[in-house]
């Protein structure tokens, strides 16, 4: 992925970069689509609000969709304390409010850009935020939101960033080599590979998510996976289970089927699909 333009899997985007001017391009090009697209558009990052606004210089009629509410700039500086821990249910419900705001005011929606490393540099910090990415991911299936969020490499290692990318449906990484992230409709997608490589990482994000149970069922859009091993599948079906749940799998790869029979998961279905 070398811009952000025309993502699809409704517009959330994982980016790391190490260098912030070209960053800033980034975030200029995400926004500007967004504006043309209709939406209210904020930029957040550290600094005040004068050097936020010459970050977007570029964009054409900044200036004007600044005085009309069309795109704003927010502090992260101002916003948080040095440290701080985000509470992952109430930043949904602030961005939902800022959402239905920008409706009510006659925008299609809101889009964002934040450069959120501040908020990950400790280990408390970055668990709390990845439960939040996938708290936001579920909201930005089924409301008129989207979100480009942004890390430094000179701060944000290459485990946090894993940690991090993981729950998006969009990243210009090549890694990690799966991706766990909403679908609309209580469903969750996973995409991309789980193996002995990524195993740690897969057992972590299924504990820091929320994959939605409806009507007693797990379901699970994997028509995106390419391959799922053993260790990887018990730690879905467990995870199921703990909820009280059975697991229903929508699949393309051929293995997986084939894999449930072998371990027999009597709670596991799959659904194949072409």
């Amino acid at each position: 992925m070398d811009d952000t333009r025309g993502l699809g899997v409704h517009d959330h985007v994982c980016w790391r970069y190490d260098d912030v001017r070209e960053f800033r391009a980034r975030a200029r090009e995400f926004l500007a689509d967004g504006l043309e697209q209709g939406y209210r558009v904020c930029y957040v990052a550290s600094g005040d609000a004068e050097a936020l606004v010459e970050d977007l210089r570029g964009i054409d009629g900044l200036d004007r969709a600044l005085r009309e509410g069309a795109a704003q700039v927010a502090s992260v500086d101002a916003t948080y304390a040095i440290d701080a821990v985000v509470e992952p249910e109430a930043q949904v419900r602030a961005y939902a409010a800022a959402t239905d705001a920008a409706v009510a005011d006659g925008f299609a929606g809101l889009r964002v850009v934040a450069e959120a490393t501040p908020l990950v540099r400790t280990p408390r910090q970055l668990a709390a935020f990845t439960r939040y990415e996938h708290l936001m991911d579920h909201y930005m299936a089924d409301h008129p939101f989207s979100a480009m969020c942004a890390y430094s490499v000179g701060e944000v290692g290459d485990s946090a960033f894993a940690q991090l990318a993981c729950l998006h449906p969009n990243t210009n990484a090549q890694w990690p080599g799966f991706r766990l992230h909403a679908a609309g409709d209580h469903v969750t997608a996973l995409g991309g590979e789980v193996d002995t490589a990524t195993g740690a990482l897969f057992a972590q994000a299924l504990d820091r998510v929320d994959l939605r149970v409806r009507d007693g069922e797990l379901v699970l859009d994997a028509t995106g996976l390419t391959f799922l091993d053993h260790g990887g599948l018990l730690r879905l079906a467990d995870h199921a289970a703990h909820r009280g749940a059975s697991l229903a799998i929508r699949a393309s790869w051929p293995g997986l089927g084939r894999l449930v029979e072998l371990l027999e998961l009597r709670d596991v279905r799959v659904d194949q699909v072409a």
